[in-house]
């Protein structure tokens, strides 16, 4: 480019320029203006933006595009081992719950397991008609034989979503505590939220083999953390501060005021952060299929690659219904806790 030699030269670079020799193929550009037989040589109107690759044509030592990415993928293959011995036995009790989960939700009978739900989903709804809406759900998918990959599903889901619980209210407490805290870890969880979920997968596939459930496992639990983290740390920075006046009255300690009046009254803001956590998970959870996750997802992943239209469609209806009994159960939850905290 001879716009950007130009610029070398007359900075005093050009020895340095040449002292580096470029490595490595040639770009594409490269090849196609070899090809043509083309310096290479352009007008300052048709002067291309100066990138990494344009300045290299120009000046060898300047690195390009490509010799970033592939040093930083050298990088974490030198760090890989160091980081999967200290990892490896900090995460290996999210295997055994994952697997613990999976196999003990499959080996109870369908009898058993769908009675004890619909219990459960009573004493935390206390409504009659999501009770019946998940026993009607459940019946539906097993009807369908999908019994076994829905328990997958929802298995995985619980038990990510209870560690997201036990990671995130308390850090969320943390940084309701401490706004240098939250400044600090605001950039880490807006990372977190909008980093496209495939991307979560890369640096785990090389860390853990594709046959640990904790590979998906910790893909989920950091992909839906964020909710319960943001929503609890709002809702303790959203307690009327003349609540708070009275409580430190009463001659209350922090952690007084922190059990009795705080979480108390952040309990709405609370839990709208563990539903929409247990409803990132179940996302998360149809993409960890890509990486061996069981359940529902699998069948979609299994739609897409062999072209099964109707295996697709139904376990994707089958995720919708799993949806929509989740959302339900946390929703009436919600509501029991506000009318609590208005009495």
């Amino acid at each position: 480019m001879a716009g950007y030699s130009t610029l070398f030269e007359a900075l005093g670079l050009t020895d340095w320029c040449a002292s580096a020799k470029s490595g490595g193929p040639m770009s594409m550009a490269e090849l196609l203006a070899k090809a043509s037989g083309k310096s290479g040589e352009t007008g300052v109107w048709d002067m291309p933006f100066p990138s990494l690759d344009v300045l290299h044509e120009s000046c060898g030592a300047i690195p390009r595009s490509r010799d970033l990415t592939a040093g930083l993928e050298t990088w974490f293959l030198n760090i890989k081992d160091p980081m999967k011995l200290v990892l490896d036995p900090v995460t290996q009790p999210l295997s055994w719950a994952i697997d613990g989960a999976l196999t003990g939700i499959v080996a109870v009978p369908w009898w058993i397991v769908i009675p004890v739900f619909m219990v459960l989903v009573q004493l935390v709804a206390r409504s009659a008609r999501v009770t019946a809406l998940v026993a009607l759900s459940l019946l539906a998918l097993s009807l369908i034989d999908h019994y076994v990959y829905a328990m997958q599903t929802l298995a995985i889901i619980l038990v990510c979503a209870f560690i997201c619980i036990l990671i995130g209210i308390p850090v969320g407490i943390a940084m309701s505590r401490s706004d240098r805290l939250r400044a600090a870890i605001l950039p880490l969880l807006d990372m977190m939220q909008t980093l496209p979920t495939f991307v979560y997968l890369i640096p785990l596939i090389f860390l853990f083999s594709v046959t640990e459930s904790k590979l998906y496992g910790i893909a989920i639990i950091v992909y839906a953390v964020v909710p319960v983290i943001r929503l609890t740390d709002l809702g303790i920075r959203l307690v009327d501060k003349d609540v708070l006046e009275a409580a430190d009255a009463f001659g209350m300690s922090k952690n007084q005021k922190l059990f009795g009046v705080q979480i108390p009254l952040a309990l709405p803001n609370i839990m709208a952060g563990v539903n929409q956590t247990i409803m990132m998970s179940l996302s998360m959870v149809v993409i960890a299929s890509l990486v061996s996750a069981p359940g529902l997802g699998a069948l979609v992943l299994r739609g897409i690659a062999k072209l099964e239209l109707g295996v697709g469609i139904v376990a994707g209806l089958g995720i919708v219904i799993l949806a929509i009994i989740l959302d339900r159960v946390t929703k009436a939850a919600l509501v029991r806790v506000d009318r609590a905290a208005k009495h």
